[in-house]
């Protein structure tokens, strides 16, 4: 009923997961996993691959760093895919807005909650300490965002056939899961559920690879963001856009970005069709 694809870099936590998910699937299931330990594949070419060998018709692309927790998850997959046929993507972290100027999957509007998540956090700089991480103030099922997370997610084989991961433009690790959200956005909704949980023994990392995939990411996507399902007011979109910018600007700094480099890029980019924001961001630029 079930392909799971998994990139592995570790053939030790990819035989954990293996056996996590036959002990908590609860369906007919096949896992097609790919050695990735060089790092010579990106992830894009890797889940291309991966839904053309799928027998099934259900996919769920998950990282070999997990353990999930919900006996029969495999049964609620399917059953949420059922439910509602315009669903096409489903994950356990995503948001229901996407701005503007570059971002992962998390932003803030400050009071607003608009980021819906349930999960099990571990941090590598504190293994004793994991985190349960659950934003659901809708008492939802499920909630629509526009954007979820690549550590585990699920989608239809059709679905990918439509809507390729773009492996021409990500070649790397990063980028691969919001792109993906956002083609399937165009023809289908994207839902966090709140009824699978499962640990995630690593936080992100915000990496000058992460920043270069991000950028190309938004110059793609330009015309199209910020995507708002939340109808926010007009000061709710600026704060988000001005703090997730600088979030995204202090990653910068620490990847080694000069102020003079990130001021040429941004003046390159298509931001600056827009220009109160443009203003905006060069402002906090230049204060950084």
């Amino acid at each position: 009923m079930i392909s799971i694809i998994i990139a592995s870099i570790d053939k030790d936590q990819l035989a954990d997961i293996k056996e996590n998910i036959a002990a908590t699937i609860g369906v007919e299931y096949e896992i097609i996993s790919f050695d990735n330990a060089d790092g010579k594949r990106g992830l894009c070419e890797i889940y291309n691959e991966g839904a053309k060998r799928a027998n099934y018709e259900l996919l769920c692309y998950m990282h070999e760093d997990i353990s999930i927790k919900t006996k029969d998850w495999g049964i609620i997959v399917a059953h949420i895919f059922n439910e509602d046929q315009k669903i096409g993507l489903i994950g356990i972290a995503g948001s229901s807005y996407k701005t503007k100027v570059p971002s992962g999957w998390f932003c803030s509007t400050g009071e607003r909650k608009i980021n819906y998540i349930n999960i099990l956090q571990r941090y590598k700089f504190n293994e004793a300490k994991t985190k349960h991480i659950s934003e659901n103030l809708k008492n939802e099922k499920y909630s629509s965002v526009v954007v979820v997370d690549g550590v585990w997610f699920c989608t239809k084989k059709k679905i990918v056939e439509a809507h390729n991961f773009d492996e021409e433009t990500f070649k790397k690790f990063h980028c691969y899961d919001l792109d993906f959200s956002l083609q399937v956005h165009q023809t289908h909704r994207a839902v966090v559920t709140f009824q699978v949980l499962l640990e995630h023994f690593s936080e992100g990392n915000y990496s000058k690879t992460w920043i270069e995939e991000t950028l190309k990411l938004h110059e793609k996507w330009a015309a199209d963001l910020p995507i708002d399902l939340e109808r926010l007011s007009t000061k709710e979109i600026f704060f988000a856009e001005k703090h997730t910018f600088k979030f995204f600007l202090t990653q910068m700094k620490i990847a080694g970005y000069k102020k003079i480099e990130i001021f040429k890029i941004f003046w390159r980019s298509r931001l600056k069709n827009n220009l109160s924001l443009f203003l905006m961001l060069n402002k906090e630029i230049w204060r950084s």
